[in-house]
């Protein structure tokens, strides 16, 4: 069976990509690993793709894991990027990230969660059901804290021109993380947010099985 390479978001898991039907393909997710003291994204992105075996792969990454897969697209060579509720350059980071980063205020913010970051998270999320929120915040209470630091700071400095000839990107109307005001999405899902993966699946689904039918 033909294999997509998946990286999923900052802190989730494999259960990002359970609820997707995608026919003829086995979804392989690429795990999280622990960052080196310093280490760049190149860097990183260099070690993630120690698991990928196939020939000009198909990867798909799931907002910060779409980030990765542009990095390894630099590396070696792909066949297709399926973006899901993610960028594809430097140029696309939101102005609330561009702030952040400028101001250096992720020295200061909290990495975890609390009582009173909950609402505005599951805001950002785009998770309105209790089902969703608490999914949402078992993936905050044990997200690894080393890891969610590093790759906060290298989302929001970020720097990135390539683009790849056959990047697909799906992208919901309504993603506070990623607007889509910059954005030029191939697939755009009416009144998504960023948590369309999985409250939105099916028709992400559809949007992939497009993809993947075209040559």
């Amino acid at each position: 069976m033909n294999i997509i390479y998946c990286i999923s978001g900052l802190g989730v898991d494999e259960r990002a990509f359970s609820h997707l039907k995608i026919d003829g393909y086995e979804l392989k997710v690429i795990q999280w690993l622990e960052p080196y003291d310093r280490e760049t994204m190149y860097s990183y992105a260099e070690r993630m793709r120690a698991d990928i075996t196939t020939e000009k792969p198909i990867l798909m990454g799931l907002s910060f894991g779409g980030m990765l897969c542009m990095e390894i697209a630099k590396q070696i060579p792909v066949s297709k990027i399926i973006l899901i509720s993610s960028i594809k350059t430097s140029l696309e980071l939101p102005r609330w990230m561009k702030t952040v980063a400028r101001f250096k205020l992720n020295k200061i913010l909290p990495v975890g969660s609390s009582k009173l970051t909950e609402p505005f998270q599951n805001r950002m999320l785009g998770a309105s059901s209790e089902e969703e929120k608490t999914i949402a915040a078992h993936y905050r209470k044990n997200a690894n804290k080393k890891y969610v630091k590093w790759a906060v700071k290298q989302a929001l400095n970020w720097k990135n021109d390539f683009q790849h000839p056959r990047i697909y990107h799906i992208h919901g109307d309504n993603d506070k993380m990623f607007p889509i005001g910059k954005l030029k999405p191939t697939y755009t899902l009416k009144d998504a947010g960023h948590f369309m993966i999985m409250n939105r699946a099916d028709e992400v689904s559809e949007c992939i099985n497009e993809i993947l039918r075209m040559p």
